[in-house]
């Protein structure tokens, strides 16, 4: 484009066109004093804006600078207090064994011990150059004692622990790859579900539940049962979701099953209950002063009731379970017209997953089991565990599958394979969602996974014969056996925590003996991936989800044992303490439900009000703790020894998932991963 200086051409009035010379700004002209001063003016205000620019850049890196270390001197802050505190696991609540605990933590700190001395030794030997590069009888030619010792150590490493580990080292490693091919092929299973649309379809009738000229009749009589445990912080809003059902209140009836044994909540609890009477719900309270059998006691003791015969389907939902208004319309139905069906399962949703990382955590984990493994399970082979909740029985199968039974801490599981056992079909509802809690401090779920840990590998033991005896199919039978128990319930908790935190750290002391890269990094890091799929917002959290799924390893092996060789802690239950969240939902309607007017003679009982209050004072002495986990710790020590013990040897990949793995117990070990109380 030409400047505007220089030759013009303009139009007179008679059309003759006239040429008119424009001269160029002294600026303009090159060499001249002005477009030299000019230029260095437009270079002077292009380094300004580069100025700014950078300082602007130096400014949001200080911010972020002074985040992180705002950040790391509180987790070092609450990781003084931690030790300063000095409450570990040893004086928690029961959850496990204590003669278990002390010898798996024995045998750890002497490992810990063992690493720390041949690492010294280790050191000792590089600094003469003797690390790998000398053979043994290079050291046998050196003088010293300490040369034949190290010589001697070689020798006992190469010929015998070396082959014992390598073999160790190889059938973990094919134990692993089994279980990772399981899990492709339910990702693929899952895959294939997607793309042809497959769910299950309720059958279709005359007059359903969508119909505004149904009557109470074509509703079948539904039982809902509430189990409760001294769970105070979310009965009520338990109750008041249950209660709200969209179903003819004349075809349903509420059972609150109180185990509670503090009489302050359970007046609170009745008092609820008595609300919801007065506001015509169908809804009784049944407290039971001995708890046996814990849950399955509890559930077992009000199918006993003689009313419960009037009734076709029962529900069950925990205590911090808040179905939505619609869940019957949309889980009854797919009953109909199919006989053999014996239980429909919701999936469940969380209203606090955003809580912490732990909660973030478990969400990935808790999506993958609904998304992929229940909903694959239930297409292909109408059969799944039982989530305890949030579903649907037709109580002939119950009553033919033997009932509730108290020999194990997971009586969902057990009530799902003697069913399975006698032909019963189960379905599962993607698409319908029940909104609970997921435990918001590591105590909280270490507990809860150790009894889900443990109590398949009883059930185990105690219906394999069953399952050899009955009358399914082979096929149904290979899945209950090699995949249902052995392989997703045994196996993985075994190989996870004996590759990665016994066999792998062992390596580098052992170097002889290894563990390829791919083993150690690419296929655990392709399995997470798949893992998190499910809940692609949680991508970000994949390397903090691969590390700590390892370090939970130790507490699954620990419940698994515990579980397979009967053991104390295998026995014992621990209510999952809650927090009481709710849904924005839920808060709406109890915001609406408040601006309501009060009806007259709901007074509140003042006595049991009083009675929770002083006992309420009393609780608030019992406050929670943060606690150090002296495996985790130990675990954590261990792997940092292997890591800089990796050093020595330039293991590239393997110092760095060390070093990774080896923080990560520190975290945990430390309880900095949860709910961090002050």
């Amino acid at each position: 484009m030409a400047p505007w200086w220089g030759r013009g051409e303009a139009r007179g009035g008679d059309g003759t066109s006239v040429v008119v010379k424009m001269e160029s700004p002294d600026w303009a002209v090159p060499g001249s004093e002005a477009a030299a001063a000019g230029a260095k003016a437009g270079r002077g205000k292009n380094a300004r804006q580069i100025t700014w620019v950078l300082l602007l850049k130096a400014h949001r890196a200080a911010g972020k600078l002074t985040g992180a270390a705002s950040a790391a001197l509180s987790v070092a802050a609450a990781a003084r207090r931690r030790v300063a505190a000095g409450r570990t696991d040893s004086d928690a609540p029961l959850g496990e064994s204590p003669v278990l605990r002390t010898r798996f933590y024995g045998c750890l700190r002497a490992f810990l011990v063992l690493s720390v001395l041949l690492f010294a030794v280790d050191v000792a030997a590089h600094l003469q150059g003797w690390h790998l590069a000398v053979d043994v009888p290079d050291l046998l030619a050196v003088e010293g004692l300490f040369a034949a010792a190290y010589a001697s150590w070689a020798r006992v490493r190469l010929e015998y622990l070396a082959p014992a580990l390598q073999f160790l080292a190889n059938a973990c490693v094919v134990l692993f790859l089994i279980q990772s091919a399981d899990r492709l092929i339910l990702c693929l299973g899952c895959l294939w579900i997607k793309l042809k649309g497959i769910k299950p379809v309720p059958a279709a009738a005359g007059k359903g539940s969508d119909d505004v000229e149904a009557g109470a009749d074509d509703f079948p009589m539904v039982l809902v049962q509430i189990p409760m445990c001294n769970e105070k912080e979310v009965y009520q809003q338990s109750i008041g979701a249950v209660c709200s059902l969209d179903w003819p209140r004349s075809n349903f009836l509420v059972q609150v099953l109180d185990d509670s044994d503090d009489a302050a909540t359970s007046a609170l609890i009745k008092e609820e209950v008595e609300k919801w009477q007065r506001e015509g719900v169908r809804i009784l309270y049944r407290h039971r002063v001995i708890r046996d059998g814990y849950k399955a006691g509890n559930l077992k003791s009000a199918m006993n009731c003689s009313y419960v015969k009037d009734y076709e389907f029962v529900v069950i939902f925990d205590a911090d379970f808040q179905p939505q208004p619609d869940f019957l319309k949309r889980t009854v139905p797919h009953f109909k017209g199919k006989e053999d069906v014996g239980l429909v399962q919701a999936r469940w949703s969380f209203v606090n997953k955003d809580e912490n990382l732990l909660t973030r955590l478990q969400n990935i984990n808790l999506c993958f089991h609904f998304e992929v493994e229940q909903q694959v399970n239930g297409i292909f082979l109408n059969f799944f565990g039982f989530n305890g909740t949030a579903g649907v029985w037709r109580i002939k199968a119950l009553e033919d599958s033997g009932g509730w039974m108290e020999r194990t801490t997971v009586e969902d599981m057990d009530i799902a394979v003697r069913a399975h056992l006698k032909g019963w079909k189960f379905l599962f509802l993607n698409d319908v969602e029940c909104q609970c809690e997921l435990p918001e401090s590591y105590e909280a779920y270490r507990k809860q996974q150790h009894r889900w840990h443990s109590g398949p590998m009883q059930l185990f033991r105690l219906c394999f014969v069953d399952i050899i005896k009955s009358k399914i199919g082979f096929w149904k039978k290979f899945n209950l056996i090699f995949l249902f128990f052995l392989l997703r319930k045994l196996v993985l908790p075994f190989y996870s925590f004996t590759l990665f935190c016994i066999i792998l750290p062992m390596t580098m002391f052992i170097p002889e003996a290894e563990l390829p890269a791919w083993v150690v990094c690419y296929i655990p890091a392709t399995m997470s991936l798949l893992n998190i799929l499910p809940a692609p917002r949680s991508f970000p959290f994949i390397v903090p989800y691969l590390l700590f799924e390892n370090t939970m390893s130790v507490t699954k092996f620990n419940a698994m044992i515990s579980g397979l060789f009967q053991l104390g802690s295998a026995y014992e239950w621990v209510v999952t303490k809650k927090s009481g969240r709710s849904s924005e939902g839920d808060l709406v309607a109890l915001a609406e439900k408040q601006s309501k007017p009060q009806r007259v003679g709901s007074a509140p009982n003042l006595d049991s009000l009083v009675t929770g209050e002083s006992h309420l004072k009393k609780d608030s002495k019992k406050k929670k703790h943060n606690r150090i986990y002296r495996k985790e710790l130990a675990l954590s020590f261990l792997l940092l020894t292997a890591a800089a013990r990796s050093l020595l040897s330039v293991q590239g990949i393997h110092f760095y998932f060390l070093l990774f793995q080896g923080v990560s117990f520190l975290v945990v070990g430390l309880d900095l991963i949860g709910e961090q109380v002050e």
